[in-house]
């Protein structure tokens, strides 16, 4: 046996994709972290780099929770008490008492009966959007649905799928018009925030319609909503884009790596089907869980969130996010709309793009740049992503480079 052959073809297949510049293996890598000194925030070291630091505007840590002194200490109490790993999956002897908790606390943050904890929230996805679709459900999605949803509606045994344009709700309601009575179930799935954006699903308005039309299907319909950039970042109390407009999903599903700052992913949903999921979910049955010591951590995090501490958190997020976009568009920068610490800037050209990007490395700032064919000609922008572990002297100096020539 050999792999000489297989080589070859992989060798042109990653020849293809470097030349299409969409290669994502060419990483950097973090090699140290500094706490802010003198009015700015923290600083990421990278590996081949030296000493030089880095302000980076493009984590998902929207509330800096994973340096946050009793998260880190809940995580290393429940490490010392525990261990390093869970040992086996959850339904042999992986299900520890942090696990538990944290299932009841999040449950508990966003009003549901019950939770049920995962790997991550990709896992999350695959595993449960397959288990609600029989061969008689139609299944409706939002074009630019994160990745994780797509695979999910590829994996699921679904009879017909449709997708409508971005947030177009007018398509959505024709298509549930005039399948009506054709399909016994309906799964309508949606991110909360779309990733790309930092635009939002509007939620009253889906469950509107699923309400609407759910007669007209034997089974229902089902609303499934993907919030893992809303979670903890949107809303009065940070409980996403439900609360932003008032409307809850049949099922809830989020992540723990982003503003939570810790790992792995989760649903939030009726009891019973919990147990349904936990009876079926093949993610979740044949796979390990997080660790007791992430589970005890997350757990703490959510506390921190629904506190007092995260109202100020969340305000300072909100506070410095509107800096940013004030100072872009005063200097004449074109950007999505929106209230999400992520802040799409439009380029619209891909040179213009990776010239932009590369100078914001130059000047030590790290940033996500998209694109052709990353994003169509025309759409390439540049992803900021705010914290509150940011300060404004760190927006501003970002504004100042973004401005100058």
């Amino acid at each position: 046996m050999s792999l000489d052959k297989l080589e070859i073809i992989l060798s042109q297949q990653l020849a293809s994709i470097d030349n299409a510049g969409t290669s994502k293996r060419h990483e950097q890598v973090i090699s140290g972290r500094t706490s802010g000194t003198n009015g700015f925030g923290p600083r990421y070291h990278l590996a081949d780099f030296g000493q030089k630091s880095f302000l980076r505007m493009n984590s998902n840590s929207y509330l800096g929770l994973e340096s946050h002194p009793d998260v880190i200490a809940a995580e290393a109490k429940a490490a010392e008490q525990f261990g390093t790993g869970p040992g086996a999956v959850r339904f042999i002897s992986g299900s520890y008492q942090a696990h538990k908790d944290l299932e009841q606390s999040l449950a508990d943050f966003h009003g549901r009966q019950s939770a049920m904890v995962f790997s991550s929230a990709y896992a999350a996805m695959l595993a449960v959007l397959p288990q609600l679709v029989s061969e008689q459900t139609l299944i409706i999605s939002d074009v630019l649905n994160h990745n994780c949803i797509i695979n999910a509606v590829r994996l699921s045994r679904c009879a017909a799928k449709a997708v409508y344009d971005h947030l177009n709700m007018s398509e959505l309601e024709t298509i549930l018009k005039e399948n009506s009575g054709l399909y016994k179930r309906v799964c309508v799935v949606t991110d909360g925030v779309f990733s790309m954006r930092g635009d939002y699903a509007d939620l009253e308005h889906i469950t509107m319609l699923c309400k609407r039309y759910e007669g007209c299907y034997d089974e229902g319909i089902i609303s499934i909503v993907d919030d893992s950039h809303g979670v903890g970042v949107l809303g009065k109390t940070g409980r996403g884009t439900e609360q932003l407009c008032d409307a809850k999903a049949d099922i809830l599903l989020a992540t723990l790596g982003k503003a939570f700052g810790v790992n792995g992913g989760y649903i939030v949903c009726s009891s019973k089907v919990i147990k349904y999921l936990r009876e079926t979910a093949a993610l979740y049955i044949y796979s390990n869980p997080i660790t007791p010591a992430e589970a005890a951590a997350a757990t703490q995090a959510v506390t921190i969130i629904d506190s007092e501490l995260g109202l100020v958190k969340l305000e300072k997020l909100q506070k410095l996010g509107r800096r940013l976009r004030t100072g872009l568009e005063q200097a004449g920068f074109s950007l999505l709309p929106g209230q999400h610490p992520i802040v799409a800037v439009l380029i619209g050209d891909t040179k213009q793009t990776i010239a932009l990007v590369k100078r914001l490395f130059e000047h030590q700032i790290l940033v996500t740049g998209l694109s052709y064919p990353v994003v169509p000609k025309g759409q390439e922008e540049i992803r900021l992503q705010v914290s509150s572990d940011h300060t404004e002297k760190d927006i501003d100096f970002l504004l100042s480079v973004m401005l100058s020539n």
